[in-house]
């Protein structure tokens, strides 16, 4: 049975530029005649889906595509502009950071008027107010005006009142990020808690690993539309190489400043590719595939015993690896005009992530560079369908050896 409903449902905002920011900036502007202008972004265009009951669905797109938008039409928070929306049951939201509550009113205050507008009693929330407080680790503060509250403490009243209120519908927006380490993994487990009492869940998140454990299904929104809506790891998968292709679209080769560039320029490295098993460029890599890195090469005059080398970081500074030439024992006696080298990793052992890769030419003994491209070029690793965390794989087998005993 859908207890979600939308059917080509369309939303727009008006934006207006040059908004009077004073009472005398608007009487100025009605005396000079002055219009505002106006401009129409539609958040969504014709969107058409259904949540079944007791089914969680994770919402992902960059920002900007409509996901919050649709929490806040799930809620009413905001009616559509067009198209019809059917919603059965009661909702629980934790949408922005803050909404419904007031900052003037302390956080216990703030427990009854946020559950009373979700549709409780006052009996009701005197009956699970002990319950709230203690989720949320607001002892000590639930006497204090919210406004005093940091977004931590704002996110962990929000989160265990929307969860206390016996919701049948639970919408969560990426403000459940703020929160320390220790209270997501806790709001994570309450969420599995709801899922196995048959709660209906959307999630919206840009960590893909929480779609992943928390959703069967997922809908990713691009522009307004929905561009795919199916099993979690298929959708996110595509969602995170579409992306990932357009990062490294931009990021690619990055500017030749003296921070990112050095050397004498004797010798001077151009034409970089990644490639791919097929000797076709490429950004997007999986675990176990062949990446050959082609650089192209020119020397002004004929240099001797000339070393090749690059390193691969992650895109969190963790230096990977640093081959080069020299280490490899391969030796050229001089090179001169244009050329090219190649480095080939026959089956690329990194984890899913963003790895950049610096490259440089030096003499034999180190005492001169060449030329130098300190991280210059990046490349993305898909998730792996075998392992998930960390930096690399080992290639390990596991097996199960029965004690015959």
């Amino acid at each position: 049975m859908a207890v979600i409903n939308f059917n080509r449902v369309s939303k727009r905002f008006d934006l207006h530029s040059e908004r009077a920011r004073s009472f005398q900036e608007t009487v100025v502007g009605a005396f000079r005649g002055n219009r505002q202008e106006r401009e129409e972004f539609w958040a969504l265009r014709s969107v058409s889906f259904e949540v079944q009951r007791g089914e969680t669905v994770g919402l992902i797109g960059a920002n900007g595509t409509g996901k919050s938008t649709v929490l806040k039409l799930i809620s009413r928070i905001v009616e559509p502009t067009s198209g019809e929306i059917e919603v059965t049951g009661r909702v629980g939201a934790l949408l922005e950071l803050g909404a419904g509550f007031h900052p003037d009113l302390t956080g216990g205050e703030n427990i009854y008027l946020n559950a009373s507008i979700q549709g409780l009693s006052r009996d009701d929330v005197r009956g699970k107010f002990d319950q709230i407080v203690d989720f949320a680790e607001l002892q000590r503060f639930i006497d204090v005006p919210v406004k005093h509250y940091s977004s931590g403490m704002y996110v962990r009243l929000g989160f265990a009142v929307a969860v206390h209120t016996e919701p049948e519908i639970l919408l969560v927006d990426e403000v459940l990020g703020v929160g320390d380490a220790a209270f997501q993994r806790k709001c994570l487990d309450r969420i599995q808690g709801l899922q196995r009492q048959g709660v209906t869940i959307v999630f919206v998140s840009h960590n893909a690993d929480a779609v992943r454990s928390l959703c069967k299904r997922a809908i990713w929104l691009k522009d307004g539309h929905i561009e795919d809506d199916g099993v979690t790891e298929s959708v996110v998968t595509r969602y995170l190489a579409h992306s990932w292709a357009a990062e490294a679209s931009t990021h690619l080769v990055g500017a030749l400043d003296d921070s990112q560039r050095w050397g004498s320029g004797r010798v001077r490295l151009n034409k970089v590719r990644l490639l791919n098993g097929s000797d076709q460029e490429q950004h997007l890599f999986q675990s176990g595939e062949q990446l050959t890195v082609e650089i192209g090469y020119q020397a002004t005059e004929r240099i001797k015993r000339p070393v090749f080398g690059m390193a691969i970081y992650r895109s969190d500074g963790v230096h990977v690896t640093g081959p080069n030439t020299q280490f490899a024992g391969v030796d050229i006696p001089w090179i001169e005009g244009d050329g090219r080298m190649l480095y080939t990793i026959p089956a690329l052992p990194l984890l899913e992530g963003r790895y950049q890769i610096s490259l440089s030419v030096h003499d034999e003994k180190d005492s001169e560079i060449y030329d130098f491209h300190d991280r210059l070029y990046s490349f993305r690793v898909l998730p792996s369908s075998g392992e998930r965390y960390g930096l690399m794989t080992m290639n390990g087998v596991w097996q199960w050896a029965v004690d015959p005993s």
